[in-house]
């Protein structure tokens, strides 16, 4: 070799054992040809110690078949291949050591898998070049949890916490576009809180601020995980029963209703009791649009507040005629 190769050489290893991004090079037989000076401060794993070696033996808990579909596949096509961190966090369990860990203890890493050739062109080995991109990962992670606050906020009630009147309405339309398609059954429910203002007028908005937060929370014990709850207005309460007739959410309303009546809110030194009345309405050939079965059901509470409140009415035409 000649002396200006031998210092071509020199400078090259030197250049990639200073890489800010981990170096690996296997050949054919999944031996480490290369391990540069990153892989061996994060891995603890000395180059003398792994040269030569079957990755596979040395490096445990490695996710071999994915390596191995990667590492044939640029072998095969001499073609590059890649891992983005969103989709496999890392392929290395190194350490995250940014004083702002944010939750990700390990490293997230992007992975380049690339041929390299030989000098009669083919492909005798691939090198896989490790990037630590855990600081924009964190960004990313930020970016999209503040996105998701946002959007929380822009479709919850700040004071029950349950849907708010516009995105609650948005679910009832959805559902009722479902349901007119699927033919699935599917039941409305619309309650407020009887003598609601003489709650306020007594004892005071921070009292009746707590009557509707326990209405809420009531609501969200009885309901199961595929119910859709909203604070409509006020002290106005509904909740979409999907798959629901209107005889399982009679039984639905009057177990809410009951759990209700027999309940007490203690505020500011207050202890106070309170009732419900409930409409219901499943959804029928009757309702020709969202905003029908909502009218529907409201007529249901309406008949339940004119006779005697405190209790659950089912939709009838005739509250109509």
């Amino acid at each position: 070799m000649k002396t200006t190769d031998i210092s071509d050489f020199h400078w090259a290893m030197q250049i990639i054992g200073d890489l800010d991004a981990g170096l690996i090079v296997l050949d054919r037989e999944y031996k480490v040809c290369a391990w540069n000076s990153f892989m061996q401060s994060y891995s603890g794993i000395s180059a003398e110690r792994i040269l030569g070696k079957y990755l596979f033996d040395v490096v445990t808990g490695l996710p071999e078949s994915w390596i191995r579909k990667k590492v044939d596949a640029s072998f095969k096509l001499n073609s590059r291949g890649f891992s983005c961190w969103e989709d496999r966090p890392y392929l290395f369990k190194f350490k995250n050591f940014s004083p702002i860990a944010d939750g990700l203890n390990e490293m997230r890493q992007n992975i380049t898998f690339s041929p390299l050739t030989s000098v009669n062109g083919a492909v005798s080995h691939v090198s896989l070049i490790i990037n630590d991109v855990t600081d924009i990962a964190k960004n990313k992670i930020h970016l999209m949890n503040s996105n998701q606050k946002l959007s929380d906020l822009s479709r919850t009630d700040g004071l029950t916490k349950l849907f708010n009147r516009r995105y609650w309405e948005s679910c009832l339309l959805e559902e009722f576009e479902s349901c007119k398609v699927s033919g699935s059954v599917s039941s409305l429910v619309i309650f407020d809180i009887d003598h609601f203002k003489k709650v306020n007028d007594t004892y005071g908005h921070t009292v009746g601020d707590d009557v509707i937060r326990h209405a809420a929370d009531e609501l969200r014990k009885a309901t199961r995980g595929g119910d859709i709850c909203g604070r409509y207005g006020g002290e106005e309460f509904t909740v979409i029963l999907p798959g629901t007739c209107a005889d399982q959410a009679l039984y639905f309303t009057e177990r809410l209703r009951k759990r209700i009546e027999k309940s007490l809110v203690e505020c500011e030194g207050h202890t106070v009791n309170y009732k419900i009345s409930l409409g219901i309405c499943e959804l029928t050939e009757q309702q020709t649009s969202h905003l029908t079965w909502l009218e529907h059901a409201d007529k249901a509470l309406y008949f339940s507040k004119e006779n005697g409140r405190n209790r659950s009415t089912v939709f009838d035409l005739a509250f109509i005629k």
